[in-house]
């Protein structure tokens, strides 16, 4: 377990020492957030240095890598595709930034570039793990099918983190609960090697949210928020878990169904379900605090990952 500890405090250690350089740098080249404009609680928000997932990308890469000894191919391929979305989210943070207009690359360019990373993914995965998946003591193979599973996986998860991330703190603090728990589990599966990302994972994020929560100094912007839905989702397809995110990460899953419900049933009845989507500006329109909706979702999420810990902990008879 030694090792799983100085993965998380070398992250923890390396994000600090970045954060302020990386915010000094960002303020420095105004590299600063537009804010939805109909977000009227967030106006005071408006010209927040964004890109601010730098700072646990590369503390997450360089504390992992440290630790990571053996077999390490599957490892440092999930490294790999977290940077790819970490770069795939930088270059939508910059044309935002350059063009001074919350729109960044077109929803199908950001598309075409989450498949063909997630694509590489998927034959990765059927090549050297075949189709099967775990859900506790169940399995399911799925053969080739796998391949357009995991992209869909992909697909889903990096874009339900991308939505979370609209309040100081809230995709930072569930990340870092969602990862704690994961990797706990991986550890009582023997997947030592991803166990380690997930903690290093943890520290980096919580370094991050020195300067993210309440009121964020910094945003982590799409390179932070892409990075981790592609880490989450490499982590699941190549532990064969995909099935255990969303009951971990149920707060990613309701997220992304309320924008998904509010769209459709604007464009039928061109009324709305929520005041506002996703749910946490729906919760902000009802007076609810932001630190209030942050709390509850990490909660949350902090109980249905122990509760999952629990499960595989009396499947595998330590308890």
């Amino acid at each position: 377990m030694l090792k799983y500890y100085m993965a998380f405090f070398l992250a923890l250690f390396l994000g600090v020492i970045l954060s302020f350089p990386i915010l000094k740098v960002c303020k420095k080249f105004h590299l600063s957030q537009t804010i939805l404009h109909y977000v009227d609680k967030h106006k005071g928000k408006s010209g927040t240095p964004t890109m601010g997932g730098i700072i646990f990308i590369f503390a997450i890469i360089i504390s992992s890598f440290f630790f990571l000894r053996g077999q390490v191919m599957g490892a440092v391929l999930a490294l790999a595709t977290m940077f790819g979305y970490g770069l795939l989210g930088f270059l939508d943070d910059f044309i935002k930034i350059k063009f001074h207009k919350n729109e960044g690359l077109k929803p199908y360019q950001k598309i075409i570039g989450q498949i063909g990373l997630s694509l590489i993914m998927a034959i990765f995965v059927y090549l050297n793990f075949g189709g099967e998946l775990e859900f506790f003591s169940l399995k399911l193979n799925l053969s080739w099918a796998i391949i357009p599973f995991i992209v869909f996986f992909f697909v889903a998860v990096t874009n339900s983190v991308n939505l979370i991330d609209g309040l100081d703190g809230l995709a930072g603090g569930v990340n870092s609960v969602y990862f704690l728990f994961f990797g706990l589990i991986l550890v009582v599966l023997g997947q030592t090697q991803y166990a380690l990302i997930c903690f290093a994972s943890v520290g980096a994020l919580l370094a991050f949210l020195i300067v993210n929560c309440f009121p964020a100094k910094i945003f982590m912007g799409d390179t932070g928020s892409l990075a981790l839905g592609g880490l989450m989702a490499s982590i699941a397809c190549l532990t064969g878990t995909e099935l255990l995110m969303p009951i971990i990460g149920l707060v990613f899953v309701i997220t992304v169904i309320s924008d998904i419900l509010q769209v459709a049933y604007y464009k039928k009845t061109h009324k709305r379900i929520f005041l506002m989507a996703p749910l946490h500006h729906h919760f902000e329109k009802k007076g609810v605090h932001e630190n209030r909706i942050v709390l509850i979702y990490i909660l949350l999420t902090m109980v249905l990952g122990l509760s999952c810990y629990i499960g595989y902990l009396a499947l595998s008879g330590v308890i």
